[in-house]
This record gives structure tokens, C-alpha cells and sequence, in this order.
């Protein structure tokens, strides 16, 4: 079995005008070996609450100092309910007066703290929600599966990464086109993959994204951000994605990857994206798990020799030079292109300014289209 690891989503809800101080919370949970999962400022209710269902997180955490508490809540919890996940716990944390608390309590928010609450007190706290939640048993997971139910599907992923057994069970083959986005840590693969899982969804396709970051060597916890670069205003139906920490897994990936993997491809996604940990020239395993290998430069990330090396620049079915409004963009692609030659893509992007990303989907799109059997 798998070791088992706490899992909360942190969120900001509302017009809250920083989160320096939820940046600390996520730090000092990851010290205490928890898996944590922020999704940024400005959240809504609903945005929240999906991401939380898509990844089945022991409990949500809710940072607050606008003092809209007591209609914020309410809207959270109306949400959880209406997806089905009503036994998974809601903390609030913030300036939240304490004649407050008791109503909070009674509308179904499991714990609530406030700025001078010790960090003692919240780790454990979050322990005990997370070792008593009750979720659904594999055989209802499958059930619902097969039924197409994103919940089920979240509810299955849960069960691999924790390592139980499926009794034979196997997904469907399925048909998706599965894509590895690998290269260094700060070269923007997460936003790249909002971007292009987004373009993707408005030519139609299904998307799920397996975005993976490192665990601590010291505590096992981690910071799993890659999801704050792909939320959007409202959830797509089309669009599913998962986080997930490596735990002592090296290469890239993390536990029982390839399992995932299949199980996303089974559910009837036309696209699976598999996100790399910030990858070094060794780290190679993604390519066994998927059709095809994205990596992804900046400019002066290297030079003639260092793209000439073996390992990482070996196993790129095509390359994405990102973040090409910097300086050296030029330069960086002129010498890349001169040891890739003609026989592998070669892509120009700036993510952030939205260049360069709909000659990438329409590539994708059309390998999606090639993959489909002839009628």
C-alpha cells in the first residue's frame, strides 16, 4: 500500500487583494508532510469547489479577510453538495469575529481559525479531517466510471495513487492521444498546458491534464501548483486535471503514472497531457508512458553543446521554445534549429501574450483526427 498522505486544497475566494499570507500556510503544511494544492487569488465558489472534486482532496481550505465569511460559505457549501461531495470537510481560516463561529459550525464548515490560531493547532486539525474522511469504495468508483460520472473518475485515480487493488480490473483502451510536456522547472509548462488544454477544448476535444510536482526529501509533503496556472473563470465540462506529488519516484513522473494514465485514456478524453516534474537532462521516463514528447526551452537556456547532449533533448518528438517576447529568442531558436534540423518541430510561443499556442493545437487536433479509425 502506497503511503497515504493528507491532501488540501487551499483557495482564496473573492476579491482578497493578496495571499501572502496563504503562501505561508501552503509552506508550512508542506513541512509537516502534507500534499497542498493552491489554486490562487480570486477563485470563485463554484471554480473551487470542482477543482477540489477533480482532485479528490481530503478537505478544502478557505482564506478569507474581506469578511464576506458568512455569504461566501454558504455558496461553497452549495456547491460541494450539488457535486456530490458533501463528506468532504471545509476549513475556513481569517479575520472571522467569534460569535461567528458557532454559526459557521451549524451551516456544516468543520473548523474554523483565525490569524492567532498556532500552526499546532491547524496541522492537526487537518490531520484528524483528512484521516476520517469517507469516500466512495472502489467497486462504486468503477461503477460510476463506467457511467461517465467525474466523480468516479477522481474517486479511481485516488484509489491507484493509494495503491489498492482492482481485482482485475482494467479501464477501457480508450483513444486519446497522450502528450508528455517535459523541460525545467520555470520554463511554463503549466500555463503552456492551460493554454493549450483551453484551445484544445474550444476545437471541440476532451482534455485531462496529469500535472506532477516534486515531493520534499525531508518531510514527503509537497506544494502542487501547477493547477493555479490552468484554473479558469468558470468549469469546463471538457477539461479535467489532476495533481499529483512524486513522492520518491525519479525521472519525471510519480507513483503508478502509466496507471493514471490509462484510466484517464479510458474514460473518453480525446487528449491526455502528462506534466513533467522541472525536468534535467536525465530525466526521461515520461516517454514511455506516452505517444509524444513536448519539450519545452527558453531563450539562453543553452547553447549549440548543451542541445546537443544526450538524454532530455534525445527523447523530444517536438520542441516548444517558450516565452520568446524575452531577449535572445532569436538567437536561442537559430541555434536549437541548427542540431533539431528539419526532422523534429519546432515551435515558437509567448504563453502569456497568447502567441504561438493555436499553431500547437491545431497540430495537436490534427493527430487527434489521424489517430481515429477510418469509418
Amino acid at each position: 500500500m502506497h503511503e497515504s498522505r493528507p491532501r488540501i486544497l487551499l483557495a482564496k475566494i473573492g476579491l482578497d487583494g493578496h495571499d501572502r499570507g496563504v503562501k505561508v500556510l501552503a509552506r508550512s503544511f508542506r513541512d509537516a508532510g502534507i500534499e497542498v494544492i493552491y489554486t490562487g487569488l480570486w477563485q470563485t465558489s463554484e471554480v473551487t469547489m470542482h477543482a477540489a472534486m477533480q482532485e479528490d482532496v481530503d478537505l478544502v481550505g478557505v482564506s478569507l479577510l474581506s469578511a464576506a465569511h458568512m455569504t461566501i460559505m454558504p455558496e461553497l457549501i452549495r456547491h460541494r453538495d450539488a457535486l456530490g461531495i458533501s463528506d468532504m470537510p471545509i476549513v475556513l481560516g481569517g479575520i472571522v469575529p467569534e460569535r461567528d463561529y458557532e454559526p459557521l459550525k451549524s451551516m456544516g464548515v468543520a473548523a474554523t481559525f483565525n490569524p492567532g490560531s498556532p500552526m499546532d493547532q491547524i496541522i492537526a486539525t487537518i490531520n484528524e479531517l483528512a484521516a476520517n474522511r469517507q469516500r466512495e469504495d472502489v467497486e462504486s468508483c468503477i461503477t460510476g466510471y463506467a457511467d461517465g460520472q467525474e466523480r468516479a473518475l477522481a474517486g479511481l485515480l485516488t484509489h491507484v495513487q493509494q495503491g489498492r487493488e482492482f481485482d482485475n480490473w482494467k479501464p477501457p483502451p480508450g483513444k486519446a492521444l497522450t502528450i508528455g510536456v517535459t523541460g525545467a522547472p520555470g520554463v511554463g509548462k503549466s500555463s503552456f498546458i492551460g493554454k493549450l488544454g483551453e484551445a484544445l477544448c474550444d476545437r471541440g476535444l476532451k482534455v485531462a491534464v496529469l500535472a506532477i510536482d516534486p515531493s520534499s526529501p525531508v518531510t514527503g509533503g509537497a506544494l502542487l501548483g501547477d493547477r493555479l496556472r490552468m484554473m479558469s473563470i468558470r468549469p469546463d465540462a471538457n477539461f479535467f486535471a489532476r495533481s499529483m506529488a512524486s513522492g520518491e519516484v525519479l525521472g519525471g513522473l510519480g507513483p503508478r503514472s502509466e496507471q493514471l494514465v490509462a484510466i484517464m485514456k479510458g474514460f473518453g478524453f480525446d487528449v491526455v497531457l502528462v506534466e513533467t516534474v522541472g525536468a534535467g537532462q536525465a530525466d526521461v521516463a515520461v516517454r514511455k508512458i506516452v505517444d509524444h514528447t513536448m519539450l519545452l526551452l527558453m531563450p539562453q537556456a543553452g547553447d549549440a553543446i548543451q542541445f546537443s547532449k544526450a538524454g532530455i533533448m534525445e527523447i523530444a518528438d517536438s520542441f516548444v521554445l517558450n516565452k520568446c517576447d524575452l531577449d535572445g529568442a532569436d538567437a536561442t531558436e537559430a541555434q536549437l534549429r541548427g542540431v533539431v534540423g528539419g526532422d523534429r518541430l519546432l515551435w515558437r510561443l509567448a504563453t502569456l501574450r497568447n502567441e504561438g499556442i493555436d499553431v500547437v493545437a491545431d497540430y495537436v487536433t490534427s493527430k487527434c483526427s489521424a489517430e481515429q479509425p477510418t469509418p
